[in-house]
């Protein structure tokens, strides 16, 4: 019998933990993140739900011979069946600079070292934001964008987002979009899927730190027809959904799970305009 084995990178945060929670009861999870002691207390709180084929490694995304021994850890332990890719720097974590490193290039070093190890049925999801759909998708940066792994790329990145931490996370999310849609061809010869999801206003850690930072959270907030801050359990069950076989024709694709906030933006501005 085949033993399965979902990669879930930032493990730790709210959005990760809810997922392992899903596909934990379908196979072997792999948490890998920067933090060996909370990965350890993952593990422990995965354990007392019921999910017990937990392994955890430590992991800086940004290190080429970090995340090959992650994905060595990987082939070890079975088939990869899904990889979660979280692990990310929002706007009031870290400089321009170290958000396109972490976001944007660390992208590219997971999918390549994951790569190989993809077959028939494989599933990749990228977690993106909607903050992507804040940057045009033309521009001389969009070319940039779809080669994370090229030289300079977080210096040449710098030129647009000129030291703006926000302008870093915005730009950096719309790239991992567009990896998704530029790879769908590479993975589907190995008979794999890959998706992005961008959620909206989520009820995490990490959410409730740019909520108190940043007011235009609250303005995104006030114009979402949902009314509401998602759970992470929402974003879990979309992830989880990705990764199943219900999935199978879905790849390539972007799926906004923001309560609607994207799709109000431009009836929103009249509105204020008005």
């Amino acid at each position: 019998m085949t033993k399965y084995v979902y990669v879930i990178t930032g493990g730790l945060g709210g959005m990760g933990k809810a997922t392992a929670e899903i596909v934990g009861k379908k196979g072997t999870v792999l948490l890998a993140d920067i933090s060996e002691e909370r990965l350890i207390q993952t593990k422990e709180e995965l354990n007392a739900k019921g999910i017990t084929e937990v392994y955890y490694q430590t992991v800086d995304i940004t290190s080429k011979e970090n995340v090959a021994a992650l994905a060595k850890r990987a082939s070890e332990l079975g088939t990869l069946k899904g990889l979660v890719h979280t692990a990310g720097l929002s706007p009031t974590m870290a400089d321009s600079k170290r958000i396109t490193a972490v976001n944007l290039v660390g992208t590219g070093i997971v999918l390549e070292a994951f790569l190989p190890l993809a077959t028939e049925g494989t599933a990749v999801v990228c977690i993106s934001s909607m903050s992507g759909y804040m940057a045009p998708r033309q521009g001389p940066y969009v070319e940039v964008l779809k080669q994370p792994l090229a030289e300079n790329v977080v210096e040449t990145m710098e030129q647009f987002a000129q030291g703006n931490s926000g302008a870093a996370y915005t730009l950096s999310k719309l790239g991992v979009q567009l990896i998704v849609e530029d790879q769908a061809w590479v993975w589907g010869e190995r008979g794999a899927r890959i998706t992005s999801l961008s959620p909206g206003t989520i009820n995490t850690a990490m959410g409730r730190q740019e909520a108190d930072k940043q007011k235009e959270m609250k303005l995104m907030l006030d114009i979402t027809p949902l009314r509401r801050e998602g759970e992470a359990s929402e974003i879990a069950t979309a992830i989880a959904f990705l990764l199943s076989d219900d999935a199978s024709y879905i790849t390539g694709i972007d799926l906004r799970v923001d309560g609607g906030t994207v799709a109000n933006i431009e009836k929103a501005k009249i509105g204020v305009e008005n």
